[in-house]
């Protein structure tokens, strides 16, 4: 999973980067929804980039890891259509993709999912 830890950190670098933008470089009224669509892409970027780091993890302690390797792959598409939706909207105001944005939110979903059954299967009581 060394390319999960590579995305994570990808991801993480880009979350932070792309949230100080939010906070530093998106000042004024308005530009209140583009920051405020910026700054939760970027919550949750980083909220996954991390859980990415934790499955790479876990999958060196699971004999076969490949629903964790799954999930992983679940949560980079989330990254990927959720927040980069927003980030499209939020730099483009092309409001189209906000169609986009629940594949994304659903693919976190399925990650997570992913991440309880793989836990209830390979995690002793």
């Amino acid at each position: 999973m060394r390319m999960s830890v590579a995305m994570a950190g990808i991801n993480g670098a880009m979350a932070v980067a792309l949230g100080a933008f939010a906070a530093h470089g998106m000042a004024g009224a308005d530009m209140d929804y583009a920051r405020s669509l910026v700054e939760k892409g970027a919550h949750y970027q980083l909220i996954h980039a991390v859980a990415l780091v934790a499955i790479a993890a876990l999958v060196r302690q699971v004999p076969n890891g490949k629903i964790l390797r799954i999930a992983g792959y679940a949560m980079l598409v989330g990254i990927l259509f959720f927040c980069g939706a927003l980030y499209v909207i939020a730099f483009t105001g092309l409001s189209v993709f906000g169609a986009v944005a629940p594949i994304g939110g659903l693919s976190f979903i399925a990650g997570w999912l992913l991440l309880a059954v793989a836990g209830y299967k390979h995690c002793s009581a």
